[in-house]
């Protein structure tokens, strides 16, 4: 068996995210799909790829920088070949071109190091969300990756109430509870800008993310942008370590995953070992708000 590494993007309008779910249209499906095209499993006795992911997406979230990996047999990665003379990975990112959809791309597929693991090697994931406050700056080819948001938002005091939540903390407040999951994140960066386009943008980046953490994150600063909430309010629910329905998750379309960091190559397989040790609740640092 051989690991690759797959580099890809998407447009997350028409995928129900990320994951395998029955009768739906999701990323991993298609891909998988494309893969058992290309390399002939399934029908004759050779098992169908899966594709492990570093970091699963909701329905209607956007990647430009997501990572996978995927398990195939030699014979069947030579074979997929066919006739031509390009090097063997070139020919199998330009043959899955011609079977995926236009919502997904891979663009490059690498010979994975020893011990790469897409999810549990990476050391962080950094996301992008986009609101336009402005009708002057509404761009309607951008109404699937930008939210319109239709009130004014007061960015420097969304800045300003994001600040005490960059650190190791519990983030059990803007997350979905999942049974056995942890939700001690160490959130590395968390800032609110205006581009040159006038967008109101949040680069919110980690170690790694709980389920709904970046849109929940994001739904309360929109809190504080509005006005409704003053700048301690989201640091006061993280201090509370408990999710309690007030905190607003935002729409999904505005949220891109734009990058998977990852360690030199000699220390993934140690970094894969880490991540998968549970993380303790004792590690965290009194939450400040």
């Amino acid at each position: 068996m051989i690991r690759l590494r797959l580099d890809l993007a998407y447009d997350g309008t028409a995928f129900a995210g990320w994951a395998k779910q029955p009768g739906l249209r999701t990323v991993e499906a298609v891909l998988e799909e494309a893969l058992a095209t290309i390399l002939r499993t399934g029908p004759r006795g050779v098992p169908t790829p899966r594709v492990t992911v570093a970091g699963r997406t909701d329905a209607g979230v956007h990647a430009r920088g997501q990572v996978a990996h995927v398990d195939i047999e030699d014979d069947a990665l030579q074979a997929s070949r066919g006739r031509g003379d390009r090097p063997l990975l070139e020919a199998l990112v330009a043959r899955l071109s011609g079977v995926l959809p236009p919502d997904l791309v891979v663009h490059r597929a690498t010979d994975a190091p020893d011990g790469f693991d897409a999810r549990f090697s990476a050391i962080r994931r950094r996301y992008t969300y986009r609101l336009c406050d402005d009708t002057t700056a509404r761009d309607p080819l951008a109404r699937t990756s930008v939210v319109w948001h239709r009130r004014t938002l007061d960015v420097e005091a969304m800045q300003k109430s994001a600040e005490p939540l960059v650190g190791l903390h519990d983030f059990a407040a803007f997350c979905k509870p999942r049974e056995g999951a942890t939700t001690i994140r160490t959130l590395e960066v968390f800032t609110w800008s205006r581009d040159e386009a006038g967008l109101v943008v949040a680069d919110v980046q980690a170690d790694a993310f709980c389920h709904s953490m970046v849109r929940s994150l994001v739904g309360a600063s929109l809190a504080v942008g509005e006005g409704r909430r003053g700048t301690d309010w989201p640091g006061l629910q993280l201090a509370g370590r408990s999710r309690d329905g007030k905190t607003h998750v935002a729409p999904a379309h505005g949220l891109t995953l734009e990058e998977v960091s990852y360690p030199p190559d000699q220390e993934m397989a140690d970094r894969a070992a880490l991540t998968r040790a549970r993380r303790s609740v004792e590690q965290v640092a009194p939450a400040c708000c």
